[in-house]
């Protein structure tokens, strides 16, 4: 229905294997122990609150399985055309990887926004560096599909999972969220995506199964792939469940798509490939993004999540709630609201809201985004 093709590749034969420092590797197939619910009532209250009627939510999922699922031995591959990679316009390295920055300015140790330059703007959420060991994170993002417009611009909305320098370039990070992108996709469909580094994204890492390195297990979910359906302004909303969390035995990152019984082990990010996450993250982010070229002069009207301002709240904004972060003992802790900080680099143009609300079970959530371009962003 999107126009995909779908290959369900042998588990053994995927390109992840490629990569050199997995010459070794072995898939786990065993399925990592998950972390222990939060001792609090907010996951119980944040399952049963999907039938009240002030927040009603539906699971979105992804278009490809309307035509079936790939059999078990096999991983989903989004299979990539070479008019994907010559829409880009960049080196075939370069394909599937973002923009390295050449002009990164000094930052402040606990920086945030650690990919802020070429006209990267955000509205994100983060814990701040060195508070505490982090073993993973988990949130519930609604999904939307935002208007982009020039065709190099993209917007995204994920959780971001980082140690090391953020002045360096020895930063790790592991990525995974939605994004439209029409340069990387070739259409304006929000699509589930992954990403990693682990040298401040200036030659490591890539976004998807573009090159070696994210392991996938799931015959079920495909990388890549297009979510449906969508939220829309004033009428049904639908988000996605994704948590990230290190095995305590073996170190892989592991990757999770869904909420209770639904939820599903994409795969992982082995261990041998982090340098600083071999051992834990010490900054989690959750939030938005957009890249502003800043077309004939004016910013970008490429739109944040729903493309409305974080005031406007349930079914016309966008949100992440029920903020979660794994501990050293592998188990869920919510993030409570004095311990997230937010951050808006031009808030004319995208914003962000923090609050919390235990009655329908959203814990620690905001709410973000905004259109670009308007009379408060010239």
């Amino acid at each position: 229905m999107d126009g995909d093709t779908i290959d369900c590749v042998p588990r053994q034969e995927q390109h992840a294997l490629d990569h050199p420092l997995l010459k070794n590797h072995k898939i786990q197939l065993a399925p990592p122990p998950m972390p222990a619910p939060a001792s609090s009532g907010t996951a119980s209250a944040a399952s049963s609150s999907n039938s009240t009627g002030a927040r009603a939510r539906r699971t979105a999922w992804q278009t490809w399985h309307h035509a079936g699922h790939c059999p078990r031995g096999t991983v989903p591959m989004r299979r990539t055309t070479a008019d994907d990679v010559l829409r880009g316009r960049r080196s075939l390295f370069r394909f599937g990887r973002k923009r390295h920055r050449r002009d990164r300015a000094p930052r402040a140790a606990n920086a945030p926004d650690v990919v802020t330059g070429n006209g990267h703007e955000h509205a994100i959420a983060y814990t701040a560096v060195g508070q505490q060991e982090v073993y993973g994170a988990r949130a519930t993002i609604n999904v939307w599909d935002p208007a982009i417009q020039e065709s190099n611009g993209f917007s995204l909305s994920q959780l971001w999972l980082l140690s090391g320098s953020f002045n360096g370039s020895d930063l790790n990070s592991i990525e995974a969220g939605w994004q439209v992108s029409p340069e990387l996709y070739g259409d304006s469909r929000p699509r589930l995506f992954t990403y990693w580094t682990s040298d401040a994204y200036e030659a490591t890492g890539c976004y998807n199964a573009l090159c070696p390195g994210f392991v996938q297990t799931s015959s079920r979910v495909a990388i890549g792939a297009s979510i449906s359906p969508v939220s829309s302004l004033a009428g049904e909303q639908y988000d996605m469940t994704l948590l990230v969390w290190k095995d305590p035995k073996l170190g892989n990152w592991w990757l999770s798509y869904g909420d209770g019984g639904a939820s599903q082990l994409v795969g992982y990010w082995p261990a041998e490939l982090f340098t600083h996450l071999s051992g834990h993250a010490t900054m989690v982010e959750w939030g938005g993004e957009v890249v502003n070229t800043s077309p004939g002069g004016a910013h970008t009207a490429t739109q944040m999540g729903s493309g409305r301002f974080a005031a406007e709240g349930f079914g016309r904004a966008s949100y992440f709630r029920n903020l979660e972060t794994v501990d050293a003992g592998n188990s869920l802790a919510p993030v409570s609201l004095d311990a997230l900080q937010t951050l808006a680099e031009n808030g004319g143009c995208y914003d962000i809201r923090k609050a919390y609300d235990d009655r329908d079970g959203w814990g620690t959530h905001f709410y973000y985004g905004g259109p670009g371009h308007n009379p408060a962003c010239p």
